[in-house]
């Protein structure tokens, strides 16, 4: 990984929030195991991490074990350089051997070819045409060993495109505790584009600082139907939809195929979709 400049301390700022509200790897490398590993039927140690930011989930990868390898791909330099500058101290030596990072669009194909790629917090949204979709499938597909997959975060539902702006409360290991604000701006029921965005305060009374505006999303909102009928277009040979179990009204963490779904107001789902073994 090249050295890139110190960055000011807001961009720190922002992508350590980030890390600590949205993300959470050990239950991400939870997921994966267990619904990618069922689809697959054997182990999964060769990662491909796409729209990777600050690579949090590819440095959980490589702790699990010496066999464990991750590729983080992303055209943005800055969650890169805050990755490589702020958080590749937690690996050790080998661990930072195992892990590569690269400045590059997920629509190349890769000369490695990997057990799993995984696609996480909706980030693949970012292609707005059926054609842009189609084309980065058929470029996963060949940058997978046969017998692997690609998983695909989703999320949807009425709840997912009203304006509105969520607040939820955080604790951070460096700024104490913090408020994330989640704001869906805009949503065009013609195009399914939407403008999303992420807020952070932090900061004590009084004296609360603000981070406005610290992510901005421009998606095109896909259903599950349309991304797997582009996976299968793509070459695909399976693809399962997986979403949460539920206990009464809490989800359990477990996670099943389904067919149908449930009409909530707002869901996440998982699209795993597997390159068979020709």
């Amino acid at each position: 990984m090249q050295k890139s400049k110190p960055l000011k301390l807001r961009t720190r700022q922002k992508y350590h929030l980030y890390e600590n509200s949205v993300q959470d790897p050990a239950s991400d490398l939870h997921l994966v195991h267990d619904i990618a590993g069922r689809a697959t039927g054997r182990p999964l140690f060769k990662l491909r991490e796409d729209f990777c930011g600050t690579f949090q989930f590819s440095r959980a990868w490589v702790k699990q074990s010496r066999k464990h390898e991750a590729l983080g791909l992303d055209l943005d330099p800055e969650p890169i350089a805050y990755g490589t500058q702020e958080a590749l101290t937690e690996l050790n030596p080998d661990e930072r051997r195992r892990l590569k990072i690269r400045r590059s669009s997920v629509t190349l194909v890769t000369k490695e070819k990997f057990d799993l790629i995984w696609v996480g917090n909706f980030s693949f949204y970012i292609f707005k045409t059926r054609e842009e979709l189609i084309q980065y499938f058929k470029a996963a597909l060949k940058s997978l060993a046969p017998q692997s997959a690609i998983v695909l975060e989703m999320a949807g539902g009425p709840g997912f495109i009203e304006p509105t702006v969520e607040k939820r409360t955080f604790k951070s290991p460096r700024l104490g505790r913090f408020r994330y604000l989640w704001e869906q701006k805009e949503f065009s029921p013609v195009t399914h584009h939407g403008e999303y965005r992420i807020h952070f305060e932090f900061g004590e009374k009084g004296a609360a600082r603000k981070i406005r505006n610290a992510f901005i999303y421009d998606w095109r909102v896909w259903t599950v139907p349309e991304v797997r009928d582009a996976l299968f277009e793509a070459g695909f040979t399976t693809v399962n939809t997986y979403t949460e179990k539920s206990q009464g009204d809490e989800g359990t963490g477990e996670y099943e195929v389904t067919r149908e779904g449930d009409n909530d107001w707002a869901w996440i789902s998982y699209l795993v979709a597997v390159r068979g073994v020709h």
